[in-house]
């Protein structure tokens, strides 16, 4: 499994809106094969900052979705989004073994 987790620097005014203009692109995603979560989500007390969490079934799965980014920047089909970013970091995590926390 492949954990992409990170978080999106954001002004605090342009927070909701950032995240709307993200939803076409989550619901998209969420439709490619092998994509078991892919979210953002606010936080509650630091009103600048989004998460973002994506867990990906595996390698193969992972690079299909990074060439459909790659094929949008290509083409300059622009993030709407993007603009909007203050700052950002954003981490892969390969997973070898999980299992219930409880």
């Amino acid at each position: 499994m492949i954990i992409i987790a990170g978080t999106f620097d954001v002004d605090p005014a342009q927070r909701d809106e950032f995240l709307a203009l993200r939803v076409p692109a989550l619901a998209a995603t969420r439709e490619e094969p092998g994509c078991l979560d892919y979210v953002m989500a606010a936080d509650p007390v630091r009103e600048n900052v989004v998460y973002l969490l994506e867990r990906w079934e595996d390698e193969v799965a992972f690079g299909a979705h990074m060439e459909v980014i790659a094929a949008k920047r290509a083409e300059g089909t622009p993030d709407p989004s993007a603009g909007m970013i203050r700052g950002m970091e954003i981490l892969r995590h390969d997973v070898a073994k999980s299992g219930p926390l409880f």
